[in-house]
């Protein structure tokens, strides 16, 4: 810079500079001296432009300065700047060589104190629930049994080592693969939003047994500021797109938090994620042993009453009057054996004078007797059949002979033998009047023996 300067008023310097090559120059050297710095103001003309891009000043009450926060830049930023609010911002310091101003081009910016973090809170909250995202409808439900549970967090913070503790305990059959992220900072929604996108592309690739059936999303407690990160409004948008159902667990449970509005559970702590995870088994173990005690129960009220049964019947009278009861069964089986034996034998005597009977009516002389009888009559029936169709053939050719005659006679064909004939047009219609045809107009004409095509020469 001091050589700059020099530059600036050095007498023997010949060439004066233009205005451009010293806003250019000086650009350059705030830029390479001030490439990164942060200031703290409050935000006076806040200015929206149409092309996207911020422009506003920082004060502090004695001093300003001009800030510019680029369309490319300011979608990071998690809420919408507005005049009053005390921030934090981080950038470079550059010249508006056109003006000769200069200015911070901020590349973050944080709410300083409660008060604004809420207001940038309830900014974000606001547009969100506006586009839906908060609706019950879209929030998927838990797989009843997950097998494997993702756990996006810091691997040295508390949250995860409560999440593998309760889960260690509580079952024995899920799984935890860790995703890694930080959890606090200026970079950790966009980790954080990664790998949860990670994880959704891991799905699509992944064999149905290796597939994460849930995600949990958290961190443990901390200030306002340090559970920031899980207010980021493309984070959110990032889970309500997840294939994969999500738990947010960020906190304690007065903490609130923009995910837990968006996922589709919300546990107070990463510990209380890590129990509605496992409480479907736990659930499902304490059924079966609530059960099987009242099966062990059951069974043993099953056999106390069958025994008492069994007393009974051991002091019961049948067992004194069933030996007599079984004397008397033989005695009234053998009775009825008799009669049956009775009837049959009545039965095939009866039998036996039919089948005497038929045998005398159906004696060899009289059925070859009456097989000659039916011989006979056979023939005769046979000549009149034959006689009968004859006749009917015969009167038949005569009728037949008399209505080809009166056919005949009838046919325009035996007229052609007479020597007419028939006329008909190219179309195949009968000409019976000149007046329906012309000059060179093709005429068929049908003879008793053959055809004929001609052209009209001449009509009268």
């Amino acid at each position: 810079m001091s050589s700059l300067l020099d530059s600036l008023f050095d007498e023997e310097e010949k060439r004066p500079l233009t205005i451009s090559e010293l806003n250019e120059q000086v650009k350059g050297e705030l830029e390479r001296r001030f490439s990164s710095v942060w200031i703290e103001g409050e935000i006076l003309d806040f200015f929206d432009a149409h092309s996207g891009h911020w422009y506003f000043s920082l004060h502090d009450g004695d001093s300003q300065i001009k800030a510019a926060c680029y369309k490319g830049t300011n979608w990071r930023i998690r809420f919408k700047p507005f005049d009053g609010l005390q921030v934090r911002v981080r950038g470079k310091l550059s010249l508006y060589a056109p003006r000769g101003e200069y200015q911070i081009l901020v590349e973050s910016l944080e709410p300083v104190g409660e008060g604004a973090l809420k207001v940038a809170f309830e900014q974000i909250k606001l547009k969100l629930g506006k586009d839906r995202l908060f609706d019950e409808e879209f929030k998927r439900p838990l797989p009843y049994l997950p097998k494997r549970v993702g756990v996006v967090t810091s691997p040295n913070g508390a949250a995860f080592h409560d999440i593998l503790n309760v889960l260690s305990r509580r079952t024995k059959t899920v799984s935890i693969v860790l995703i890694p992220t930080r959890v606090q900072g200026e970079t950790a929604p966009e980790e954080i939003r990664d790998a949860v996108i990670l994880a959704n592309e891991f799905n699509k690739k992944a064999n149905e047994k290796d597939k994460i059936d849930v995600l949990i999303v958290g961190r443990g407690g901390g200030s306002t500021e340090d559970l920031w990160a899980f207010n980021e409004e493309r984070l959110a948008r990032t889970i309500f797109a997840s294939d994969i159902p999500v738990i947010s667990a960020v906190g304690h449970e007065i903490d609130y938090s923009i995910t837990d509005f968006v996922a589709d559970v919300r546990a107070a702590t990463p510990s209380a994620a890590a129990e509605i995870v496992a409480e479907r088994e736990d659930d499902i173990e304490t059924f079966i042993n609530e059960k099987t005690q009242d099966l062990f129960q059951t069974i043993e009220y099953k056999l106390l009453h069958s025994r008492s049964c069994l007393q009974e019947l051991t002091l019961s009278n049948i067992f004194s009057d069933f030996p007599q009861r079984i004397k008397d069964w033989k005695y009234e089986l053998e009775d009825v054996d008799e009669r049956i034996a009775d009837a049959l034998e009545d039965k095939l005597s009866q039998q036996t004078k039919i089948l005497d009977k038929l045998t005398k009516r159906l004696s060899p002389v009289k059925l070859a007797s009456n097989l000659g009888n039916k011989k006979t009559r056979l023939a005769v029936l046979e000549e009149k059949s034959i006689s009968a169709i004859k006749d009917k053939i015969s009167k038949s050719d005569e009728s037949l002979k008399v209505e080809m005659a009166s056919l005949d006679a009838l046919s325009p064909l035996s007229v052609l033998n007479r020597g007419y004939s028939i006329t008909q047009n190219e179309d195949g219609e009968i000409l019976r009047d000149a007046e329906n045809i012309a000059k060179d107009d093709i005429l068929k004409i049908r003879l008793a023996n053959g055809n004929v095509k001609a052209r009209v020469i001449e009509k009268e």
